[in-house]
């Protein structure tokens, strides 16, 4: 496999024969070129929907209310849904064995001041498991506790740009704000994925607020976090059973979408998974064509090839060559033309996805890469395919005789 001479003589022969060389070299290329491409948008498309939700727990449900546009039960139409925390309670102990996260949310927008800086912010009042479902990155103090939900302690857990506007360089955690006039302490500092905008978002209790802003127990929309042992299909069969129970428990008519609706994102993952599979699909039957034409492409030159050299091979056998070195020297030609130009193909595909990456984002195309270990194996196919692309005949024209080989056109 090693012998200096025999590689000597492989490199004289690709040197001799430049056009068919480089022929046979372009069809591979060309083909793991286009798969890394074809690979590398898909693998751009699933980083897009991957980044819609990044800020999401993605086992996550929704649950919110509005208006009723249909009468149901003697009940008027235009009648404002209102959650309270029994319908709250009603869903934890309902489907407890369903559930992994669950909290309430209620909105507030409110002035936040320390000492001469001060601006408005959203707010959101939220039970502890909020946390996890908005995967919010703690970096400094802590997050909402069932302590202070217990107490409806006047606490808050502050974006990382609310620190800055309010405190600049200088440490935010443990200090006094003014939330609309009352003093709340800092016991958290908070990042998110999510953008800027979910950084200049504050928390507190929700107890807290439902008992300073209304002194009530209303809340805004149910948040959940399924059980991750739940399959897709099962987790959409939960969400719509829990959309029908709370219908029924908030006396909405069953087809009134306006007034209740349940945004459950195994439905969105469900069918991005089904989008991403058929376009695989896609790529792999375009990519198998061309993997398809590069083989027949590597064979037809590989047989042109030999028997353009069936009186070199007559010569070496009238001079004591063996079928086998004769085997082996083309087999070891024909896969160094392929593995070469397979690798110069994956080189310049990954360098073109690299290039034009930033330009595609507004064809939401998002950091467009390519599975190394696929491209491999496809790179490893074509060789196998120009192994016996130039064993075969070269194995037929090693068995001719010496004197036919010598008369062969």
């Amino acid at each position: 496999m090693f012998d200096l001479d025999s590689w000597r003589e492989i490199f004289q022969s690709i040197n001799k024969n430049k056009l068919r060389s480089i022929l046979s070299g372009f069809t591979v290329a060309f083909a793991i070129l286009l798969f890394t491409l074809l690979f590398g948008i898909v693998s751009g498309l699933k980083n897009t929907f991957a980044e819609a939700f990044v800020d999401d727990a993605a086992n996550a449900m929704f649950v919110r209310v509005w208006k009723t546009s249909k009468p149901y039960k003697g009940l008027q139409t235009g009648r404002v849904i209102q959650l309270k925390n029994k319908d709250y309670n009603y869903v934890a102990d309902k489907y407890e064995d369903k559930i992994q996260y669950l909290t309430a949310r209620i909105y507030k927008n409110v002035n936040i001041a320390y000492k001469k800086n001060q601006d408005n912010y959203s707010l959101r009042a939220v039970h502890p498991d909020h946390q996890f479902l908005e995967k919010t990155i703690m970096d400094e103090g802590r997050y909402i506790n069932g302590l202070d939900l217990k107490q409806a302690a006047k606490v808050i857990v502050i974006g990382r740009l609310v620190k800055e506007d309010l405190f600049g360089e200088r440490p935010a955690l443990g200090k006094q704000v003014n939330v609309n006039g009352l003093s709340y302490k800092i016991i958290g500092i908070f990042s998110d994925d999510g953008g800027d905008n979910e950084e200049r978002l504050c928390y507190m209790p929700i107890t807290t607020a439902q008992k300073i802003y209304g002194n009530n127990d209303y809340i805004s929309q149910i948040n959940i976090g399924y059980n991750p042992k739940l399959n897709l299909d099962q987790a959409i069969t939960f969400g719509n059973r829990l959309e029908r129970d709370l219908r029924q428990q908030l006396d909405i008519h069953p087809d009134d979408q306006s007034a209740l609706s349940v945004r459950n994102m195994a439905e969105a993952n469900k069918g991005i998974d089904q989008f991403m599979l058929a376009l695989y699909f896609i790529v792999v039957f375009v990519g198998s064509g061309t993997l398809i034409a590069g083989i027949i492409g590597i064979s037809n030159i590989m047989i042109f090839s030999i028997k353009e050299r069936t009186k070199e091979f007559g010569i070496r056998k009238a001079l004591g060559a063996k079928p086998s070195s004769i085997i082996g020297m083309v087999v070891k030609e024909s896969l160094l033309i392929t593995a070469i130009a397979g690798y110069l193909g994956l080189l310049i595909g990954t360098y073109i996805l690299n290039q034009i990456g930033d330009s595609l984002e507004k064809y939401f195309i998002k950091d467009p890469s390519v599975n190394i270990g696929i491209v491999i194996g496809a790179t490893i196919v074509l060789i196998i395919a120009g192994l016996i692309a130039g064993y075969l005949p070269a194995k037929k024209a090693a068995e001719i005789k010496p004197i036919v080989a010598l008369r062969a056109d």
